[in-house]
């Protein structure tokens, strides 16, 4: 499979998390963010352990509880207490530094070099997230911003590790694995600091089957998949593309307005995209 096709599958995954906001906003109970994110990727995980019938082994234990508190237990805690705490556009921006994170993480655990077309296409894509998303009322938060950090640095960590920790097994159990470490670690958590969730309706279950099978499972096999194939650097600058889903998609399906500065986010964003995988091309 050639690189294109291969980046054009990865591209797949953060396009579709990009619908994350309006499925947990119309689809799920409020309030409860650990709940929702252990929900998401403990029966998902759990699912796929059952259709693989493979468990880890030596280290694999450890590495893969490591990954899925990096992908899964750190940076989805983090991201749903940066999403509480500041509006949606400046959380949005504050993890667009992910993917220049992953370039100096690749550059010192995995030898990879920095290229400063890739840091340029970094900071435009930071800066097209920021018109897409950003309002000029937008407050800052201190928490808020310091777990949408670390939010940032824990999944950039886990994909650089990612890379670098390659089992001798298929994408999906990979993901298997680390999706039911992930849940595992956030159950406990969800059990403590939250109240019991109410009674799912219809349309909670259709939401929570949707997020992890659909929005966990298949998209972080794709992502794991992408990652084994393609630079870190490249794989993580497609994270743009999620709020540009994000906003077309509230556009789209819940009315919501497009300016002319959300336009240029969009052109921007996906100007930056290219960039990062042109800046990969020309070290080949």
């Amino acid at each position: 499979m050639s690189r294109l096709t291969d980046t054009l599958v990865t591209a797949i995954a953060p396009a579709v998390w990009g619908s994350t906001y309006a499925v947990t906003t119309q689809m799920l109970p409020p309030g409860l963010p650990l709940t929702v994110a252990a929900l998401r990727a403990l029966p998902a995980g759990l699912l796929l352990l059952v259709i693989v019938r493979r468990l880890p082994w030596g280290a694999w234990w450890w590495k893969s509880l490591i990954l899925g508190g990096l992908n899964f237990a750190v940076f989805w805690g983090c991201l749903f207490v940066s999403a509480y705490r500041l509006p949606g556009g400046v959380a949005a921006t504050v993890g667009a530094i992910q993917p220049l994170i992953v370039i100096l993480l690749s550059s010192l655990v995995l030898g990879s070099k920095v290229r400063t077309l890739s840091v340029f296409a970094g900071v435009m894509g930071i800066g097209g997230v920021a018109l897409l998303v950003l309002t000029p009322n937008a407050h800052l938060d201190f928490l808020g911003v310091a777990a949408g950090l670390a939010g940032a640095l824990s999944m950039a960590t886990g994909t650089v590790m990612t890379r670098k920790w390659r089992p001798p097994v298929s994408p999906l159990t990979f993901t298997a694995w680390q999706l039911t470490a992930g849940g595992l670690l956030l159950l406990p958590l969800a059990l403590i600091f939250e109240p019991a969730l109410p009674l799912p309706t219809p349309m909670n279950l259709t939401g929570f089957v949707y997020l992890g099978i659909i929005g966990g499972a298949v998209t972080y096999m794709i992502w794991f998949r992408g990652i084994s194939r393609i630079e870190p650097s490249a794989a993580s600058a497609l994270g743009f593309l999620s709020p540009v889903t994000a906003v077309l998609l509230g556009w789209f399906i819940l009315g919501q307005a497009l300016d002319v500065q959300q336009a240029l986010g969009v052109a921007v964003v996906l100007l930056s995209v290219w960039l990062s995988q042109w800046a990969q091309l020309q070290q080949r």
